[in-house]
């Protein structure tokens, strides 16, 4: 991407997100950041001077409308990064299906309404949609089964979403990290039991890496799926 760009960002407060949102901000570019709710706004716009806050729930994405037509949204977006996401363990003979359902919210109809509402811009400018995504979207294990699922729905998503916009000029890359340093990834380790480690796995930084790659890609080239697997 040359010169300066407008970006949509969920999940920027903290791990990948907030990783990317350092990296694009620092080069010059315009943030617009999804915050929940208008506490986490105040805090994101503070943490990132200049940049725009959009306030929508992701765990209600039947509202994301209704809460954006009270808001401004930016005439531009060169990009739409999904990095937001929950996780809850459990065997599927335990899990309800209020856990199945925030899962399955959050990390997959509220990207696909986000791109939806924001696919008029995203097509304007030829723009990017960018889904963090997880190994789990590509192997589901056991206790993982919902997590698993959003994700392996969030690879759906792209997929028929590349194949849709691709005439329209939209990219669309799909990034499946491994285990990667994060408050997420603490939650986890915490729901198998098991003592957390930081430097085990991948730092958020180097996933940002990749995900800048896909962007600044030039327009001749689309990358399409990146798996980044802890290197250590």
């Amino acid at each position: 991407m040359t010169g300066m760009a407008t970006h949509v960002i969920t999940g920027a407060g903290s791990g990948i997100g907030a990783a990317v949102a350092r990296r694009l901000h620092a080069r010059g570019d315009e943030l617009v950041l999804l915050a929940r709710d208008a506490g986490r706004a105040k805090e994101l716009a503070a943490r990132f001077p200049g940049a725009r806050t959009l306030v929508g729930d992701l765990a209600d994405p039947d509202r994301l409308s209704w809460a954006f037509s009270h808001q401004t949204l930016p005439d531009r977006v060169d990009s739409l990064l999904h990095v937001a996401g929950v996780v809850d363990l459990g065997q599927v003979g335990e899990l309800t299906p209020k856990t199945w359902r925030h899962q399955l919210d959050v990390n997959l109809i509220a990207p696909a309404e986000l791109t939806r509402l924001f696919l008029p811009q995203l097509r304007a400018s030829r723009g990017h949609v960018v889904f963090v995504n997880s190994g789990a979207g590509l192997n589901a294990h056991a206790g993982w089964s919902a997590y698993a699922a959003s994700k392996h729905g969030l690879k759906a998503l792209a997929d028929s979403l590349r194949q849709e916009e691709h005439a329209n000029g939209v990219r669309v890359t799909s990034v499946y990290p491994g285990r990667t340093a994060s408050p997420m990834q603490a939650k986890v380790h915490q729901q198998e039991g098991k003592e957390y480690d930081p430097d085990r796995w991948i730092d958020p930084e180097s996933v940002a890496t990749t995900i800048l790659l896909a962007l600044d890609l030039p327009r001749d080239a689309e990358i399409n799926d990146l798996t980044v697997r802890p290197g250590r």
